[in-house]
């Protein structure tokens, strides 16, 4: 699998298929926002469009909107967060995902970023 990241600081890991991918946030995002405390995830069958609101996450800190990194539909919402989205705070790269989907277009990665890439681009914002 494949990860990628955003500016927005979203995650995108793509399957060996290239065809569905799962979504969440870093870990520096959810160390940015705080104890979570809420989290609205896209229902089955949403069709979200690249760099287009995708869920909101609500922190004791503030309310912030996570953004879609490619367009195409949601397959499903992490079920697990409902019930614990603290999930976020202690497991933002693997078990408190936020939805997976099936991609409309696979060139949409290409202006996403590699790992590497991405902490360059952290590691710049707190320069």
């Amino acid at each position: 699998m494949t990860r990628y990241y955003t500016e927005d600081h979203e995650w995108i890991e793509v399957d060996a298929s290239g065809e569905t991918a799962t979504v969440g946030i870093t870990d520096y995002a959810q160390g940015q926002l705080g104890d979570i405390v809420f989290l609205e995830v896209p229902a089955s069958g949403t069709k979200l469009e690249k760099g287009g609101d995708a869920a909101v996450v609500e922190s004791v800190k503030a309310a912030s909107d996570v953004y879609s990194p490619v367009s195409g539909t949601v397959s499903e919402g992490n079920p697990a967060l409902e019930g614990d989205p603290s999930l976020v705070n202690t497991a933002p790269e693997g078990d408190g995902w936020f939805f997976t989907l099936v991609l409309d277009d696979k060139s949409e990665l290409d202006g996403l970023m590699d790992e590497a890439a991405y902490q360059a681009f952290v590691a710049g914002l707190s320069a």
